[in-house]
């Protein structure tokens, strides 16, 4: 048995994570989760062209996942600090760069860590 590389470990922990905020939002729906494989078969090319981005693929694979989400069902994910006004998506910060978290630019608040989204939620309603 063959060790698993550091690419693809990040990218097996970029899934993971996305798939825990997905699960969080209850949109992990399998269409969904699509969207995710999608984006890492893309961000797989990308990182074995610059192996040093390995610890950024967390938060671009979270980025390309709200880009596909907002072009076929809308925002994601809703921002759970605000209360009121219009609803509106988190960001992923740092755009690029290790420790994405996301961000809530109305409020100017960090609101969790990518695949910590269910802590900030209160996790899966128990409906």
């Amino acid at each position: 048995m063959h060790p698993v590389s550091p690419l693809e470990q990040a990218l097996h922990a970029a899934r993971a994570l996305v798939l825990a905020d997905l699960v969080a939002g209850e949109v992990a729906e399998a269409d969904v989760v699509s969207l995710v494989e999608e984006a890492v078969v893309q961000r797989r090319w990308w990182v074995e062209q610059w192996p040093e981005g390995a610890e950024y693929v967390a938060g671009l694979v979270a980025q390309d996942v709200q880009d596909a989400l907002l072009e076929r069902y809308g925002r994601w994910p809703l921002c759970p600090v605000c209360g009121s006004g219009d609803p509106h998506a988190l960001d992923v910060e740092p755009e690029l760069g290790p420790d994405p978290h996301w961000v809530c630019h109305k409020a100017g608040v960090k609101v969790a860590s990518v695949g910590a989204l269910s802590g900030a939620t209160g996790g899966m309603s128990s409906s």
